[in-house]
């Protein structure tokens, strides 16, 4: 008889844990379709859909404070250990990440509001493969995710650097186009917080593979995430030199 409660306990707790991970992978598929739509609505300049998407994040926040509350009840319950334990706060970790992709995206649809109000500049034809990357990242950790796949995680996390060389070739030309006429600079301005946004997203997408990597083996990535932003540099480089005398910043 003990045999078969204590079966009964296991079989319960692996329907939560299942029940868990499909909520998870719920909200990344409706964070995963917010980005694809808020890149739409830029290029087609559809201020109508960006509003929507603005609205729909709302459910992803919903589904965030639901995950949060069942993450809390099987510490409390079930009081997890190992594996166990990790699935759990792993499952914390990436529903706080999809959550932030969900705002970054929400983020894109606002500017692209702003932007349709503005002539279009040729730099907005560069953001929907700056969003198609992010997009292939999000869905490969979520697959991941679901598959408790290391591997793939592991792939997955290191595009992030290919994400951040097409961000800073971005805002390289975002740049010029400000520099050579101060009319593109309204338009240009939306455009780079746009793909500030998008190269954030990146940054937790591959949070969620971190957390993958954890579920599995126990243990971070044994190597340093290597970034390809170098947007610094840019900025360094095209500021205009100083006056002879002039003193350096501070």
């Amino acid at each position: 008889m003990p045999t078969m409660s204590n079966d009964h306990i296991v079989k319960s707790y692996d329907e939560e844990l299942a029940r868990l991970t499909g909520e998870i992978q719920r909200m990344g598929d409706l964070a995963l379709k917010e980005l694809e739509a808020s890149i739409d609505a830029v290029v087609e300049r559809d201020s109508d859909m960006a509003t929507r998407i603005v609205e729909s994040d709302k459910e992803i926040d919903g589904l965030e404070e639901v995950i949060s509350q069942d993450v809390i009840r099987l510490l409390a319950l079930r009081q997890p250990m190992a594996r166990d334990l990790r699935e759990v706060l792993a499952a914390l970790r990436i529903s706080s990440d999809i959550e932030r992709i969900g705002d970054y995206s929400a983020n894109v649809a606002k500017r692209a509001i702003a932007l349709n109000r503005v002539d279009l500049v040729r730099p907005v034809f560069s953001l929907p493969r700056l969003g198609k990357l992010a997009a292939e990242i999000i869905s490969e950790v979520l697959i991941a995710y679901r598959d408790r796949d290391a591997d793939r995680a592991l792939l997955a996390w290191a595009r992030d650097e290919e994400l951040d060389g097409l961000y800073t070739g971005m805002f390289r030309e975002l740049l010029t186009y400000m520099m050579e006429d101060p009319r593109n600079i309204t338009a240009c301005t939306h455009l780079l917080f746009m793909a500030k946004n998008i190269e954030r997203i990146g940054d937790h997408a591959t949070n969620i593979a971190e957390n993958v990597y954890f579920i599995v083996h126990g243990t971070q990535i044994p190597q340093d995430r290597r970034k390809g932003d170098k947007t610094a540099s840019v900025v360094a480089k095209m500021a205009p030199p100083k006056a002879k005398g002039e003193e350096p910043d501070a």
